[in-house]
């Protein structure tokens, strides 16, 4: 099972490192990784993407929390949450596929943000199935190349008793 964990870290160098580490060092897979600054310029936020069952995501909990680095960890598993990856894709257009390519760009509320005389480049920020989806639906057309971040998520502001933007 997916499980989708986030935590709040100082700022600084090395944290990322220290993380990384103890997830090797425990044999713990990262499917996911993405770090970005917060509101707060000494915290960030990683939100870690981890394959395994419920006692493989608590024992990660837990392993995070004693990182002194660490000032908070959630896990977004049992929770409602909005989680995207944004990637950016070079798709093959000759002209006489143009018009396909450029509906299957709208279909997925996706954006082209360069044109070249042989391709398109999209960006794309949605659920990873989208992501899928859409790649899916650009393969018969050739895909030049494709660059994806990791997973964001947010819990719901919707939820009962939900933290704003926890």
């Amino acid at each position: 099972m997916k499980h989708i964990i986030s935590a709040l870290v100082q700022n600084k160098p090395g944290v990322l490192a220290h993380v990384a580490g103890m997830f090797a060092a425990r044999a713990f897979n990262i499917d996911s990784l993405a770090v970005g600054r917060t509101d707060d310029p000494a915290l960030s936020r990683m939100t870690i993407v981890v394959l395994g069952d419920d006692k493989v995501v608590e024992q990660v909990r837990k392993q995070l929390e004693k990182i002194i680095d660490v000032v908070k960890v959630q896990d977004f598993s049992l929770k409602d949450v909005i989680a995207h990856d944004l990637m950016l894709m070079c798709v093959h257009m000759p002209p006489e596929k143009r018009h396909e390519i450029l509906a299957l760009v709208e279909m997925f509320k996706a954006k082209v943000v360069d044109i070249g005389q042989k391709f398109v480049m999209v960006e794309l920020a949605n659920s990873e199935d989208k992501l899928e989806a859409f790649i899916d639906a650009c393969r018969p057309y050739g895909i030049k190349n494709m660059v994806r971040t990791g997973t964001v998520a947010m819990g719901r502001l919707s939820q009962p008793n939900a933290p704003e933007g926890q």
